[in-house]
């Protein structure tokens, strides 16, 4: 292309788009260049000094290779390319002043720090430092601040970066870190010494670059050597953001995320980073039957004939929860298909079109969000629903796009131009056009608030009418992990939820724990958790936990990935799918797979998406029938950010930040 620079970097001549900064184009040749206040995702501080390169023919002096870019560089002799030198004799002496300067007040407690093992600083010294220290002096030590109950802090640490601000700011939104003081005072606190309290707070812990902010949960229970890292994918929201589960022996020890640019970039939320506590509470590790109006231990051949007994001759209604693998919805759905049961997966009572992918997913992808120059949100609250979304749509925010909002006034961490708070002022939109029709990118972005409702079908037609006038691209965002799955498989019965449970006798429930069952039913619940739906059931079957199992889960856009073992369920629970099969030769119906190669075969056969792991599939539109809606505001279904589900509701951590977050939203007495 004509528009690339030639720059040379170590002798090696390379092509760059000119607008790049130095440490960019050396990371584009392949060279490895340090730094602590650069991020890729942040914006430039240029405060370390760290990624110090010599430019030939420039001033005598190394440069910040993070605050200069190519297009700045002066030509060399005779019109040849510039050249940049990483490994010279100015670099290496400039770089190991810096980290001498760097050590002159950190405390050098790297055996007794959190960090140690897994440290920007402790790497970089060994790779471009020195071995000794000419400072004697006494040194500088920071008071800790309390940022709440999940970072740590040790500032005696800190070499002023700025990126835990940067990030707390910019991309979280909410401003509350900064730094205080000049030189030697200088020092990185809170705004009036007050707590965190952004959704996303637990990213400036990976973020650091030494241990001065670090996880307060995990703090001094492993070290990294110690851990097993397994690739997965969380399922506290219906984004899928890619994780790593390190595990201890049996124990999930932490969560931390995994770099995924279409979905979660490299951010994670606080509730899917800190749930882990959660997977060790209130689990179920063995079969129970209730015998005399109390639950009892027994044994899984016990519990089979329980239920072979309670649904012989009855009609059985089959229920899909919000973490249930596509792989366990399946096998549940091709059980209840043969022995005449209904099935539904729609619990919450949201309106989702059966069969049609364009209303129960839409035609948008998650980048498109970023991209967007109008975003229109229906019926949806992106920050307690889906944080790390939300920070894409404040991305896009920030780069000049206009976000409207029908629903109640809230605080989304950006300008919202909101058209009223409900019904009306979408039935007011539907028929208008929005960011101009076709000249400017618009993505329409409807929410389960809107949907689960009377009038959801409704709704939702009202937002595809403005989707078609608007030539826009259209998202629904899901709360529950496990429904887009269960929707492509048909775990549904015309009518829903009600319909589904008329006349039920038997309730066959799979990890739903957010709805009260009919009275007089006989509930079979089969999950991982203690929670509502085992309190009310006559059988339970203990089944595995998401990092215990490998599953497929399809996320808000439409994108089947892959959610792998971490670890191994507690006691006698076994795999979801394994206990369906095993289940299901009891009940004289026994299921055509033996091993969840086959069953994946059989499902992906059934379903061919599936197969396609990380690919989004384009979604033909079709809109739905108009319908008449009621009056009145949409409501967010989330209203326990942090208690959202049975893993979190077990979580010593999540009950902490709970309690935090009413205690804030608690209005004060002079108010």
């Amino acid at each position: 292309m004509s528009d690339l620079r030639k720059v040379i970097i170590d002798g090696m001549e390379i092509e760059v788009d000119p607008r790049m900064t130095l440490l960019q184009a050396c990371e584009e040749a392949g060279v490895e260049v340090p730094r602590f206040c650069y991020h890729e995702r942040l914006s430039i501080a240029g405060n370390c000094r760290m990624c110090l390169v010599e430019v030939v023919g420039g001033p005598p002096k190394p440069a910040a290779s993070c605050a200069m870019q190519v297009k700045d560089l002066r030509p060399g002799p005779e019109g040849a390319p510039p050249e940049i030198k990483t490994k010279s004799p100015m670099v290496k002496k400039a770089r190991e002043g810096v980290m001498e300067f760097l050590l002159i007040n950190h405390p050098l407690d790297c055996p007794i720090c959190d960090q140690g093992g897994e440290c920007d600083l402790q790497d970089q010294a060994m790779a471009y430092g020195v071995d000794f220290s000419r400072y004697r002096e006494p040194k500088r030590a920071a008071v800790d601040m309390d940022l709440g109950p999940l970072v740590g802090t040790c500032m005696t640490r800190c070499i002023s970066c700025t990126r835990c601000v940067r990030f707390i700011t910019e991309v979280a939104g909410v401003p509350e870190m900064g730094q205080t003081g000049r030189g030697e005072d200088s020092e990185i606190t809170s705004y009036l010494g007050a707590m965190l309290t952004s959704e996303m707070q637990g990213n400036v812990i990976d973020l650091c670059p030494v241990g001065a902010l670090t996880s307060k949960p995990y703090a001094f229970t492993a070290r990294p050597w110690e851990l097993k890292k397994t690739e997965s994918i969380d399922v506290m929201d219906a984004l899928g953001s890619n994780i790593r589960v390190d595990v201890k022996g049996r124990e999930v020890m932490r969560i931390v995320p995994r770099n995924h640019d279409g979905v979660n970039e490299e951010w994670l939320a606080d509730r899917s980073r800190f749930i882990w506590d959660g997977l060790r509470r209130q689990r179920l590790d063995k079969p129970y039957v209730r015998v005399d109006g109390k639950l009892k231990p027994a044994t899984w051949g016990e519990a089979f004939k329980a239920i072979a007994a309670a649904t012989k001759g009855r009609k059985v209604a089959a229920l899909a929860g919000d973490l249930a693998s596509t792989e366990a919805v399946y096998a549940l759905g091709a059980l209840a298909k043969s022995l005449g049961w209904s099935t539904e997966c729609r619990v919450d009572g949201a309106k989702l079109p059966a069969g049609n992918r364009s209303g129960y997913v839409g035609t948008a992808t998650i980048e498109d969000l970023e991209h967007a120059q109008m975003i229109q949100l229906v019926g949806v609250n992106p920050r307690l629903e889906a944080p790390v979304l939300n920070a894409r749509i404040r991305k896009a925010w920030l780069r000049g796009a206009t976000v409207g909002h029908v629903g109640q006034p809230t605080d989304l961490s950006y300008d919202v131009v909101n058209v009223g708070p409900g019904r009306a002022a979408l039935a007011d939109l539907a028929d208008k056009e929005i960011g101009r029709a076709k000249e400017l990118e618009t993505v329409v972005v409807i929410g389960q608030g809107a949907l689960t409702g009377a009038d959801g079908e409704a709704c939702l037609a009202a937002a595809m009418r403005l989707v078609e006038n608007s030539r826009s691209k259209f998202l629904v965002l899901h709360t529950a992990a496990a429904r887009v799955g269960a929707m492509d498989l048909g775990f549904t019965t015309e009518g829903g939820l009600d319909a589904a449970l008329d006349g039920a006798e038997v309730i066959y429930n799979l990890g739903v724990d957010e709805i009260d069952l009919p009275d007089g039913a006989f509930v079979i619940y089969q999950g991982s958790h203690g929670d509502r739906g085992a309190h009310r059931a006559d059988v339970i079957l203990p089944g595995a936990a998401y990092t215990e199992e490998a599953g497929i889960f399809v996320n808000t856009e439409g994108r089947p990935q892959m959610a792998n073992r971490a670890g191994f369920p507690p006691g006698d629970a076994r795999e979801n799918w394994a206990i369906l099969r095993a289940l299901s030769a009891e009940l004289g119906a026994t299921l055509p797979f033996d091993t969840l190669g086959a069953l994946r075969a059989a499902m992906t056969e059934a379903v061919p998406h599936l197969g396609a792991l990380d690919v989004v599939p384009e979604n033909a539109w079709t809109p739905v029938a108009s319908g008449d809606m009621s009056e009145g505001d949409f409501v967010s279904p989330v209203t326990a950010h942090y208690l959202a589900n049975p893993i979190m509701r077990a979580s010593q951590v999540m009950a902490e930040l709970a309690k935090l977050a009413s205690d804030r939203a608690r209005p004060l007495a002079a108010e």
